[in-house]
């Protein structure tokens, strides 16, 4: 079988050397469709895998393109674990993308949907989002490569630092804090403490070494030494946070809270991430907002004799919904 799954693929390579890009991908398609049928997984993948690689390497990123997603969706029917093996042939095959192919975000976020479904991280497999994390970066594509960086493996840390201090020396000195928190605020909320410290600690040390003008002070305890900057107050607020998170201290978050609000209002950005984190690492709740429209629409739905503020009163939500309307999704 190995043989002839050899013959298949070396004519459908030939194919591509002669230029018939669009007849080898869609023999492809039939062939490992064939062995799909039948339930002959490794074969398929094989095919799909050597024909996609070298269309790719011909430069045809579309069909190429087309013959990776389409081995992914045959790791998801066979129900492919995600080891070393079925991840290798993955990366081998994104790292020939060209970076203006449309199919690559397709495949990339079929990959990690895989890795996610069939592997041990549910938010997908690191190794899967440091490639991804790492190629957008190299394109200077900062969002992209944030989103999978954040969740990358133990070196994703200090590439997402050097993308975010690149961009930050691109603008403004006083704007440091901001490109910090773009790393540290979303590793707090992943729980990886141990990356938004090691951010930090690059972040603080690269202005140390590039503007010594900054006049640093340092802040010491029995187990920790916290720079301090006096032009960048919300950089110096950052290290605070993440000394009170280490101690578990709510009073001295609520402390810091209260010292640095100043700052932290005249930033738009940072209000929910720090109510998140308050809440995941000091168990301060954000307090409910009374919605006056919704509190009118459930009186009037409650048959009006409920007050507005009494939550407890209140119709449920399936009785305003009405007994047969179906359950929303995601809201598990």
């Amino acid at each position: 079988m190995a043989s002839k799954v050899d013959r298949i693929v070396s004519r459908l390579q030939e194919k591509i050397s002669s230029g018939d890009y669009y007849e080898a991908q869609q023999q492809t398609r039939v062939a490992a469709s064939r062995y799909i049928k039948t339930k002959n997984w490794a074969s398929a993948i094989d095919i799909l895998y050597n024909v996609a690689q070298s269309l790719l390497k011909a430069g045809q990123g579309g069909s190429g393109g087309d013959l990776c997603i389409m081995m992914v969706d045959v790791y998801k029917q066979a129900e492919l674990k995600s080891d070393s093996t079925s991840k290798g042939r993955l990366l081998e095959c994104l790292r020939l993308f060209d970076a203006a192919e449309p199919t690559r975000k397709k495949f990339i976020g079929e990959t990690i949907g895989w890795s996610a479904k069939f592997g041990d991280y549910p938010a997908g497999d690191p190794e899967l989002h440091h490639v991804a994390g790492s190629l957008f970066a190299e394109e200077h594509d900062t969002y992209e490569a944030e989103r999978h960086l954040i969740l990358g493996t133990k070196e994703s840390p200090e590439l997402l630092f050097k993308m975010e201090y690149k961009w930050y020396q691109e603008g403004e000195a006083h704007l440091a804090p901001h490109f910090a928190a773009r790393a540290i605020f979303p590793y707090l909320l992943v729980g990886n403490l141990r990356a938004a410290n090691s951010c930090y600690q690059l972040f603080t040390s690269a202005l140390r070494t590039d503007y010594p003008g900054l006049g640093e002070q340092q802040v010491s305890s029995a187990s920790a030494q916290i720079p301090i900057f006096p032009s960048l107050p919300l950089l110096n607020f950052l290290g605070l946070l993440l000394l009170a998170i280490q101690r578990a201290a709510p009073e001295v978050y609520k402390g810091l809270v209260s010292k640095y609000a100043l700052h932290i209002n005249e930033t738009d950005s940072w209000a929910e991430p720090l109510e998140m984190i308050a809440e995941m690492y000091f168990g301060i709740q954000k307090p409910r907002q009374s919605n006056p429209l919704m509190d009118m629409m459930s009186g009037l739905f409650g048959g009006g004799g409920t007050a507005p503020g009494d939550a407890s009163q209140r119709p449920s939500r399936r009785t305003i919904r009405g007994p047969d309307a179906p359950m929303a999704e995601g809201l598990d």
